[in-house]
């Protein structure tokens, strides 16, 4: 019997994506597969009903969540969806296990397998499936806009009949995805680019995208292409030569994070303080408390004359391409378990192994079964 896909019309609050998009629903299909969608799931991301073609529908979440063996999602979903699963359903999304302890326990009690995207392992046969990646890099070319807008001046160099004006000075904090899409986008809008990692590896990544490297002296290289966590000395260190680079920058755009931990304190108050009046602080990680002292997530604040932006949920501010990208990582995951419509998902694949959160009453992610339980 043919497995049943389904996909949810987000609730989340400022969510506009949406799991499955047209194409991908015709190649599930395409694989055997029956294709459930909640009536209205992509209109928000531009993607109407009548663009979805072959699938069958339903006209609530409920619907979808009661009948669908597979369910497909973005943010993770609620204690009351959890609760309406099938039994023995599976959950591919978005999971952030870290922060939603009272859903992973759910998912564990009602048996649930679930597939955290975040976890994907950061492998080359992986990268298709990289939705972190997809994502972030919307992200870091949206921060560029936003950091346009606010900013009072133009960003390209400008030659006319009043004069030359001077290109914009953009600094640009943390050189993961992100980060090299911010670089890329301030430099096609001719912006001279500045940019920091404490990985010395993005050095060489920074330089191509025609962008100078701030060398601090402080190097923190860390497991699968994270960045480790910095002592305090080497902290202080980094934060001297930072200082005086933001001091420099017209706008500066921070994208550093630590996965499971809130995210680095790099701009202090003082830092701000010593900024032109004009400036502006553009701060990617805002949702995870921020790497500047002054940001609150989802406002737009301004201290001494410098605005410190502190947006949330980026990728759904460009829903329509997000959720074309988030879709094919969602199929490219899911294709290797499909066999003649049916789910068979292979335990000894390492992709599915190393992103399972719970299955068979269990939390299968040491991490975080080791804060939620004390095990690991």
């Amino acid at each position: 019997m043919s497995v049943t896909i389904g996909a949810l019309r987000e609730s989340a609050p400022r969510e506009t994506r949406v799991c499955l998009v047209p194409e991908v629903a015709d190649k599930l299909t395409r694989e055997g597969a029956r294709v459930l969608i909640e009536r209205g799931a992509g209109v928000r991301a531009c993607f109407p009903d009548s663009l979805y073609k072959g699938v069958s529908w339903a006209d609530s979440a409920a619907g979808v969540l009661a009948t669908a063996d597979v369910i497909l999602t973005v943010q993770p979903l609620t204690l009351e969806q959890i609760g309406q699963l099938k039994p023995g359903a599976v959950v591919i999304g978005f999971m952030q296990p870290h922060a939603r302890a009272a859903e992973v326990r759910a998912l564990k009690a009602r048996g649930v397998t679930s597939f955290a995207v975040e976890l994907v392992p950061r492998i080359s046969r992986a990268q298709s499936m990289d939705a972190l990646s997809s994502q972030a890099a919307i992200a870091g070319y949206k921060a560029v806009l936003i950091a346009a807008s606010h900013l009072q001046k133009f960003l390209p160099m400008l030659t006319t009949a009043a004069g030359t004006i001077r290109p914009s000075q953009l600094l640009i904090i943390g050189a993961g995805v992100a980060g090299l899409q911010a670089i890329a986008t301030a430099r096609r809008l001719g912006a001279v680019v500045e940019a920091y990692d404490v990985r010395s590896a993005t050095r060489e990544q920074v330089k191509s995208l025609g962008a100078k490297f701030v060398d601090t002296g402080v190097s923190a290289e860390g497991s699968g292409g994270y960045a480790r966590e910095l002592t305090a000395e080497e902290k202080a260190r980094q934060q001297e030569v930072l200082d005086a680079r933001i001091a420099a920058a017209d706008a500066v755009i921070t994208t550093a994070s630590v996965p499971g931990r809130p995210a680095p304190k790099i701009i202090s108050r003082a830092a701000v303080e010593r900024m032109r009046a004009g400036s502006v602080v553009v701060d990617i990680a805002a949702e995870q408390g921020g790497n500047c002292e002054l940001t609150r997530p989802g406002e737009v604040l301004e201290h001494q004359g410098v605005k410190i932006v502190g947006p949330v949920n980026l990728p759904a501010e460009l829903a329509y391409n997000a959720s074309e990208m988030y879709a094919r990582n969602l199929y490219n995951f899911l294709k290797p378990a499909l066999v003649k419509g049916e789910l068979a998902i292979d335990w000894s694949d390492e992709v599915f192994a190393q992103s399972c959160l719970t299955s068979g009453g269990q939390i299968k992610h040491e991490p975080t079964a080791k804060a939620l339980e004390g095990t690991t």
